[in-house]
């Protein structure tokens, strides 16, 4: 048996709750993954994990031995980069977890480049609905940071900084009017990521950093209501009214007209991406290439590279 290998099976079976999903992470059948976490626990004389038809648990010497394996792999891994860095090219296996929203239209449109620049490099990237915190079994978490601070041991970079918008499709304004202060917004339908159960607020600051912020009520019943950053963006598109929407994921619908960005004169909000890795001794080379073309790739400013690029930034 390789017992490595094998508490790396073991170590991702319980990452991601199951042994399909971890056969699938790790490019294994999942007949092997099975195998080989049955062999280790043969090997050691105990049960590691509970399974049921539903769900898997681990055991109490499952829970202490998951500890140990987590900290031996993290040594490996230390010991392999040390290695890896009298090489001049990165190499093996790289984790990043991101959220959908940039990956779908950002990370991905760039990914071709990055293999070009690090052929040797393979991505195992993961999506999650909501990353606001490093996530210690990724080598690259990609995390949008809002209001709460990043709570962790990590160390962070930031990516770029990143305007919350106004959008409608010509069309929709041409038929609706165009605003031009945040009161008129009460006579348009809205699509903002508000819970219903939340009073829909918006609260908004003049561009130009002078003047008084604005506080804005949304008279009308919103035409849709979701959280679903892609769904606004698609009603958006739709012509079903005005979303707010992550410049990030607006882009290349105002490069392309479109979308229209409405109150360019008014500062909504804005969020910060960062480029989180786990504290460790020792950065593997792949780990470090790719934040490094993330931060080239985007800035690494507080100045919005995704209105720039769409030429229209906030304007006094």
């Amino acid at each position: 048996m390789d017992q490595l290998r094998a508490m790396r099976v073991f170590s991702r079976v319980i990452d991601h709750g199951g042994f399909a999903k971890a056969a699938q992470a790790l490019d294994i059948a999942p007949a092997v993954a099975t195998r080989l976490v049955a062999e280790l626990e043969e090997h050691l004389g105990a049960r590691l994990i509970n399974r049921t038809t539903r769900r898997l648990a681990l055991t109490d010497v499952g829970e202490d031995y998951l500890e140990r394996v987590r900290s031996i792999l993290s040594e490996v891994d230390d010991a392999e980069a040390v290695a890896g860095m009298s090489t001049a090219e990165p190499r093996g296996r790289l984790s990043v977890l991101s959220p959908p929203g940039f990956t779908v239209h950002q990370l991905t449109k760039h990914l071709p480049r990055f293999r070009a620049l690090y052929p040797r490099v393979t991505i195992d990237l993961d999506v999650a609905p909501s990353v606001e915190t490093p996530d210690e079994n990724h080598d690259v978490t990609i995390i949008v940071q809002r209001l709460r601070p990043i709570e962790g041991a990590f160390i962070a970079r930031r990516i770029a900084g990143c305007e919350v918008v106004l959008c409608a499709t010509p069309e929709y304004l041409d038929r609706h009017g165009r605003p031009k202060h945040p009161h008129d917004l009460a006579l348009h339908d809205t699509l903002m990521p508000i819970p219903p159960s939340e009073q829909r607020e918006l609260r908004f600051l003049p561009a130009a950093c002078s003047g008084e912020p604005v506080t804005v009520e949304l008279g009308k019943a919103p035409p849709l209501m979701t959280q679903h950053t892609d769904t606004l963006y698609a009603a958006a598109l739709a012509s079903m009214g005005i979303a707010g929407l992550p410049s990030f994921v607006a882009e290349d619908a105002l490069l392309e007209h479109a979308l229209e960005r409405v109150l360019p004169q008014w500062h909504l909000s804005t969020v910060t991406l960062f480029a989180a890795m786990p504290t460790r001794k020792h950065v593997p080379m792949r780990t470090r290439a790719f934040v490094d073309f993330l931060v080239a790739t985007f800035g690494a400013e507080s100045r919005d590279p995704w209105l720039r690029s769409a030429g229209c930034e906030s304007c006094p």
